[in-house]
């Protein structure tokens, strides 16, 4: 029936019962709903998709291990050579990620000189032969002017158009003067470790790949020594130990920076005498030194250095101050140690003091050293039955070491250093003998003791007894000369060396209870 007022007909909408059968239809409604994966958004009013789980990622091939390196791709100079390796994988696994193939520089002799270089050898493969749809013949030279550096782009002879061939020749050079190579159609660099594209680059120590934690800088001021009671001489100021790199040291003043290698030889401004600026080689690397006008000196070179270098300074005037640095690689042994002393100096000099003789191959006549250098102590003793006259010709009587207790205990109470060390080699300076002694343990120590110190005898007999790579108990003193140009450790040729044993470590720090106003070790 048509029509209805406000009394008539059945609206759904209208009376209990309508109100019941519209909650039911809706309730209807959106059970249907879910089942096909949709729902009401009540807030927009609009059906949002129920989201699904993600479908779980394929896995991916495994690489097989890399073939044998193909032969170099040129004759001479550079070349590159390739090797590659398959992806294992199944019909369900995804693609291996990484490159399927690694070049390689292989750099070969060079070129005999006149030999046509690469590129242009590959250019001149077109001379005379038909290009660009005509008759016309072409000389072709390389042309590097194009933006794709390895495209095989050649300039016309004579004319001003160039032609891109495809590409070059994998191994061909970038562009003159480029250290890169185009591999591929792509210009590549070569990584420390002799891979184009690795991107491989050496840390500040020069080891290929070991990223940035593993080198440490060594950055100092060194500022001692001022000559203001009349001192000139040479002075100690750090050692460069074997292994560094990045090496800079820099001096605004009027003195002068002196370099001595670990023979004892100096390599710049050593026996009063000042060298020219410009390049030298020591320790197996390139070093440059400058001097400005000013009096500015800089020392540089980049290492790794093969041994040590002793750096000192010939004093003119009071010290400013001398900056030094290098990289040193983490875990060095010389890292956490003091690298100055001043008993580590090589063989400082005083003004006016002669250098001192080339050592000789055999004991050779020396002139004695001048009266007065070394008045701060008593006159060297000689052993009994050696004389002057019998070191220089090799006539050294016998050694007669200390012994006994009391004797342990007087050099004990009367020396400056104790301490138990290993010779690790000697050497024969004039009229005396150098050893140098890793320090293992020191039992007594009044000045600074570092762990590797110059020891100095005053004869070439071998008095006391010391052999290389043999480890002694040894009792020395301070020695200062007047000028205060040298400072080192000396040991009397009567002075205390014994082989070192556990027994000679206990009976020592049993004599230091006999010494006045000193505890035991």
């Amino acid at each position: 029936m048509a029509g209805g007022g406000p009394g008539g007909g059945s609206d759904p909408r209208g009376g209990p019962h309508g109100a019941g059968c519209g909650r039911l239809w809706r309730l209807l409604l959106l059970a249907w709903l879910s089942l096909v994966g949709t729902a009401q958004d009540p807030a927009l009013g609009t059906p949002a998709r129920v989201p699904e789980p993600p479908a779980p990622a394929r896995p991916r091939g495994t690489w097989g291990s890399w073939g044998p390196w193909s032969s170099c791709s040129s004759s001479c100079g550079d070349g590159v050579a390739l090797r590659s390796r398959r992806c294992l994988r199944t019909s369900e696994e995804q693609p291996c990620t990484g490159d399927p193939r690694q070049y390689r520089l292989c750099q070969l002799q060079g070129c005999p000189s006149g030999s046509v270089p690469f590129r242009a050898m590959q250019c001149s493969l077109y001379d005379n032969r038909p290009v660009l749809g005509t008759s016309a013949r072409y000389r072709w030279v390389p042309f590097h002017g194009a933006p794709n550096l390895c495209d095989l782009n050649c300039l016309a002879e004579g004319h001003n158009f160039y032609y891109s061939f495809g590409r070059v020749l994998d191994g061909t050079r970038c562009s003159p003067g480029s250290p890169d190579l185009c591999v591929g159609g792509r210009c590549l660099s070569v990584g420390c470790d002799g891979i184009l594209g690795s991107g491989a680059r050496p840390d500040t120590c020069g080891h290929c790949g070991s990223g940035h934690g593993s080198c440490v800088l060594v950055h100092r001021l060194f500022q001692g020594t001022d000559p203001s009671s009349g001192y000139l001489g040479y002075v100690n100021v750090t050692k460069i130990p074997a292994g560094a790199t990045h090496i800079k040291v820099t001096d605004k003043s009027r003195n002068y920076l002196a370099l001595m290698a670990s023979d004892g030889r100096y390599v710049l401004n050593g026996d009063w005498a000042i060298t020219w600026p410009g390049p030298y080689e020591a320790a197996g690397t390139l070093l440059t030194y400058s001097r400005a006008p000013d009096g500015t000196e800089s020392l540089e070179a980049p290492g790794p250095t093969h041994e040590d270098l002793h750096v000192m300074v010939l004093l003119q005037e009071p010290n400013p101050g001398i900056e030094y640095q290098f990289w040193l690689p983490r875990g060095h042994p010389q890292l956490g140690r003091s690298d100055t002393s001043p008993l580590r100096q090589p063989q400082p000099r005083g003004a006016g003091s002669p250098p001192p003789p080339e050592p000789p191959l055999t004991p050779a006549p020396t002139p004695p050293p001048r009266p007065g250098v070394f008045a701060t102590e008593p006159p060297l003793r000689s052993p009994p039955g050696w004389s002057q006259d019998g070191a220089a010709t090799g006539r050294c009587g016998r050694c007669r070491p200390p012994k006994g207790r009391s004797q342990r205990i007087r050099h004990f109470c009367q020396s400056d250093f104790v301490f138990h060390g290993r010779i690790l080699a000697r050497r024969v300076v004039g009229q005396e003998t150098r050893y140098e002694v890793e320090v293992k343990a020191p039992y007594r120590r009044r000045f600074p003791l570092v762990s590797r110190e110059y020891l100095w005898v005053p004869n070439t007999c071998g008095c006391p007894p010391l052999r290389e790579g043999g480890e002694y108990l040894l009792m020395a003193r301070r020695h200062v000369n007047r000028e205060h140009t040298l400072n080192r450790i000396l040991l009397q040729d009567d002075g205390y060396a014994r082989p070192w044993t556990p027994r000679e470590a206990r009976l020592v720090r049993e004599a230091a209870r006999h010494c006045p106003h000193l505890r035991p070790p």
